[in-house]
């Protein structure tokens, strides 16, 4: 299972050999650092965990930086483990592998590891929109514009049932808030890899503003 973390850095178009245009996404994706080896034997199932985006180690917490080998070992806290060159990463997240021989603690991932014409799953946190009504989040007609409805043009209509059942049904379709929900753009083409700028390009659309995070694993359904 291959996984990287990442941020999205915008959209743009690329152009083949033939002239066809094609829109993609830039994404920059790592370097990302292996954090934490999970095995059945130690954790009941088999992943590697992976940091992402440097920043500044007084950001993190006394535990972050205890669980990244930051704090180095006194005669207080003995089994504070060492460092394995692992810089402190803002972003961890875990990725299901039966392959955890292959890694090792502070092993750095690249773009490198992904090939042009490969499908990945890319995840993030869709826009936010706020407070929306009913025709914009969930795309109803609105009411009729004439025979005097000045103010239903918009409105959701009856939402309620007959007094035998006297509430309203959970689940209905009403106004509230939408976007910055969890999904995944799934199936997306690689089209280009800058290894040394640590950019990938993916075809289509990506969830998520500019400068958003995003994680982008092998495609599941490809």
């Amino acid at each position: 299972m291959k996984g990287l973390l990442g941020i999205k850095v915008g959209m743009t178009q690329v152009f083949d050999e033939q002239g066809v245009v094609t829109p993609v996404t830039i994404i920059k994706a790592g370097p990302c650092y292996v954090t934490q080896i999970k095995t059945n034997e130690n954790d009941g199932y088999e992943a590697i965990q992976v940091g992402f985006e440097e920043v500044k180690e007084k950001r993190l917490t006394k535990g972050q930086q205890g669980h990244l080998g930051l704090l180095k070992p006194d005669n207080d806290h003995p089994r504070r483990k060492k460092g394995h060159g692992i810089p402190s990463v803002r972003y961890l997240r875990e990725f299901r592998t039966k392959a955890v021989t292959d890694y090792r603690l502070g092993q750095q991932l690249t773009v490198d590891q992904f090939e042009i014409g490969e499908r990945v799953d890319v995840s993030g946190k869709t826009k936010g929109r706020g407070f929306a009504g009913v025709v914009k989040r969930h795309g109803f007609g609105g009411g009729i514009k004439t025979h005097g409805q000045s103010d239903r043009h918009r409105a959701p209509g009856s939402i309620g049932a007959t007094s035998g059942t006297a509430h309203v049904f959970k689940g209905k379709k009403m106004a509230g808030r939408m976007g910055h929900e969890q999904f995944t753009s799934q199936n997306l083409t690689v089209i280009q890899i800058d290894a040394d700028n640590h950019l990938i390009a993916v075809k289509g659309s990506v969830p998520g503003s500019k400068g958003s995070f995003v994680i982008i694993q092998d495609a599941a359904k490809s």
